[in-house]
This record gives structure tokens, sequence and C-alpha cells, in this order.
């Protein structure tokens, strides 16, 4: 009997927009509550499961929660009491959907790591009346341990559910006109705020293992292809790739950035302005490590004048690329 039939909503289009995520305060607890989650991931660190539990729990998590705390202290939102990730990628997701203007658009965001969920978002826009999921990683080169474990999470959700919405996976973007040109009309806006020119461009990607990339994992070919695009632009400066945020004692993809950045005034070039393109959205690793201990560092060796590019955040070109790779898949 139609009476008898529970209500169902149906007829919208959910697009989640996924980052990597944020301990929800600096907080030692929440801190370390966060990196226990990130660091459990299979795909983020490929070694024995069982041995790296027993690192992770005894050494890891009793010691860099208070260095990772001290970090984020450094770049919370006190006025709002967010991470910046957290808060530029609520601000993407506001203007995406009034950007779209669509009613049954429901646009929203999560996280990887941290609140709030993939699961718990899915779930909700299920419940909303999405029939069908736009998922869109925030990273525009594609890596096993950023975009892979996104996949990862969707789909653990989906096997889950009775009734499952159709998903979209938008992929990669290293290359997608409109994201090139974004990042090079920041590096023009940057070179028009300051007064001095640089000698070189450095542009900084989040690094992975050698041993990913020896496996297979196509990441630094897409780092390289996104600074290639940007050169062919934006050929003022010259313009280097390194990786930062490399973690424990194996060989990461080279060459460094702090490594670079501590041997560029030795070898006489004295201003840098540094970019990085891999980020959707400002965080620890580009506010803390690079505008605050890649300066100083920089600085340190002899370095005269260092400038740091924000990344695309919510500004106005990053919306309407954003807008671009939803709106391929909306029909």
């Amino acid at each position: 009997m139609k009476e008898e039939h529970p209500k169902i909503n149906f007829g919208k289009i959910g697009v989640l927009l996924i980052n990597l995520g944020t301990p929800d305060s600096t907080n030692w607890w929440d801190i370390r509550k966060y990196l226990k989650e990130f660091l459990s991931d299979k795909r983020v660190i490929e070694v024995n499961p069982l041995l790296w539990q027993i690192i992770l729990n005894l050494f890891i998590l009793t010691f860099r929660p208070s260095k990772t705390a001290k970090a984020y202290k450094e770049i919370w939102m006190k006025e709002v009491n967010k991470s910046p990730l957290r808060y530029f990628t609520e601000k993407q997701s506001k203007k995406l959907s009034d950007k779209l203007k669509n009613k049954d658009l429901i646009v929203d965001f999560a996280m990887r790591y941290g609140n709030p969920g993939i699961k718990s978002k899915i779930e909700k826009m299920h419940k909303e009346g999405c029939e069908k999921l736009i998922i869109l990683p925030l990273y525009p080169q594609y890596a096993s341990p950023t975009t892979a474990t996104v996949c990862d999470e969707v789909f653990r959700t989906l096997m889950k559910m009775r009734w499952q919405p159709a998903i979209q996976i938008v992929p990669h973007y290293e290359s997608e006109p409109l994201y090139i040109d974004a990042i090079v009309k920041s590096i023009n806006k940057k070179l028009n705020e300051i007064n001095w020119r640089p000698d070189l461009i450095v542009a900084s990607y989040h690094g992975i293992p050698k041993k990913y990339f020896d496996r297979g994992d196509p990441y630094h070919c897409y780092c390289k292809k996104t600074s290639r695009l940007i050169s062919e632009k934006f050929k003022e400066v010259k313009i280097i790739t390194t990786f930062q945020s490399r973690f424990g004692p194996e060989e990461w993809l080279q060459p460094y950035t702090d490594k670079t950045l501590e041997k560029l005034p030795k070898e006489g070039t004295k201003k840098v302005l540094v970019i990085s393109p891999g980020f959707a959205s400002d965080c620890v690793e580009t506010l803390e490590e690079i505008s605050i201990q890649g300066k100083e560092s920089f600085e340190k060796s002899g370095g005269e004048k260092f400038g740091f590019i924000p990344c695309l955040n919510d500004n106005d070109d990053h919306i309407k690329l954003l807008e671009h790779l939803v709106k391929k898949y909306l029909n």
C-alpha cells in the first residue's frame, strides 16, 4: 500500500568536495586522534601492518603529537577556531554551491581523515535524496596515498549501503587549462604585490616515498607535468620542482624542498618565491612548513628575499575551476 511505504527523498545530485583532513583543535588528544587515523592508512604507510602498529602506538603517537600541535598552533585561525584547511574547504563548498545555483544540487565537503568524515557526509546526502554523487578529491595530481585512499573510503561506505547512489569520481586535473591559468595568475598577483624580482620560483609539492613511484605511482610525473605547463605559460622567472613533507628515514621523491632552500643561497640564488600547486587549500604544510620554516632556513643560509604564494583557496579562479570540473558530470 502506498500509505505504508516509508517516505523517501529523491531527485537530488550531491557534490562532495574531499580534502585531506584536519584535527578538530590544537589539543594534544585531538592531534593524536587525527595522526592515528592518518598514519594507520595502509596506502599512506606501506610497511608490515603489525610492525607498523607497534611503532605507531608505542613511539610515534607518544612523541609526535606535541611537535604537530606546535605547528598547528602557529597557523590556527583563532578567530573562527578552525584550521586554514577546514576554513577554506568550507568556503570552497559554499561558493561552489552559490555558483552552481541549482535547487536539485547539494554541495558539501568532507575530510578523508578527521571530521567531517566521508561516511557521515555520504549517508547525510543519501538521506537528503541524492541519487547520484559527484566526488571531487581536491588533489590536482593523482597519488595512491591521496586520491586513491579517498576512493577507498567512498567505496567502503557504499559497501554497507542497501540502496547505493550512482557515483562519479572526478579524476585528477593536473593539466586542466583552468587550473594552470589560475596558478599562473596567482604568481602574477604575487609579483605585483612585492617590490623585488625573484631569481627563482620553487614549485613545492607534497612528497611520497620513492618506492611508491618505483612500484608504479604516477604522482611524480603529474607534478612534473604541472610545473612544465606552468612554465610554458609563465616564462619571466625560472621554475623548479621540489618535494616537501617527508616522513621517516627512507628516501622520498627528490629534490627535497627544505634542502633546496638551504642550498640555493650558497649557489647565489638570494631571492625566491615558493608556490605549492599540489595543495588546494593552505594548510600546515604550506603555512608552517614553507612560509615559516622554509623562510627561516632560507634566510639563515644567506637568502635575502623570500615570498610564499598562497594556494588557490577560495579565490574566484579556483571556484571557476571547481565548477568546470563538476559540470562535466551533472548530466
